[in-house]
């Protein structure tokens, strides 16, 4: 019986003693890796950059036509009719829907240099969701945007490189449409 009582006053001294240092600031969670783990994947997860948490193949070509329409400056009032106008009819989306994904597009965008720098990882977490259909309509589309001020620069011909490059894989499968 003695042992036990010796027992349960050292846990109880042991949860006493954690209990003022939790009161003086003191926070001995920190060292549970279990924990440690979870907040270092939601802070990745919520902390990281929009642009590289995309699922949607529709949302990640909708940022790829915003991000080459922005290479060489701010978006032109004929660049945003013409992808508001692609919106429509290759998403299928109304004029409202349309230029909400335009906004939110731009809005994660930021200035398109880490979109540039970094296509593959825009495209990584919408990739296995593309079709065959939606990849090759992907580069047409980013292509297209290219062009609506004049022949692409050479900044957006290496972007629209990389793009194929990104989704060369997905171009060989089966046709479907954008959902």
């Amino acid at each position: 019986m003695h042992i036990i009582l010796g027992l349960l006053g050292t846990i109880v001294t042991i949860l006493i003693l954690l209990n003022r240092l939790a009161e003086a600031g003191i926070d001995l969670g920190g060292l549970n890796p279990f924990l440690w783990y979870r907040r270092r994947q939601w802070r990745q997860k919520y902390g990281g950059d929009p642009i590289f948490q995309l699922e949607s193949p529709m949302e990640a070509t909708a940022l790829l036509m915003a991000a080459v329409a922005k290479m060489e400056g701010d978006i032109s009032a004929e660049q945003k009719r013409v992808i508001i106008d692609i919106y429509e009819s290759e998403f299928h989306l109304s004029k409202r829907d349309a230029c909400a994904l335009l906004v939110a597009s731009t809005h994660i965008l930021g200035n398109a240099e880490e979109v540039r720098k970094n296509v593959s990882k825009v495209l990584a977490p919408s990739l296995e969701a593309f079709t065959g259909d939606q990849a090759r309509s992907c580069t047409n589309l980013v292509a297209r945007m290219a062009e609506v001020d004049g022949a692409p620069t050479e900044l957006q011909k290496e972007f629209l490189a990389d793009v194929e490059t990104a989704l060369r894989a997905r171009t060989s499968e089966q046709k479907s449409k954008w959902t």
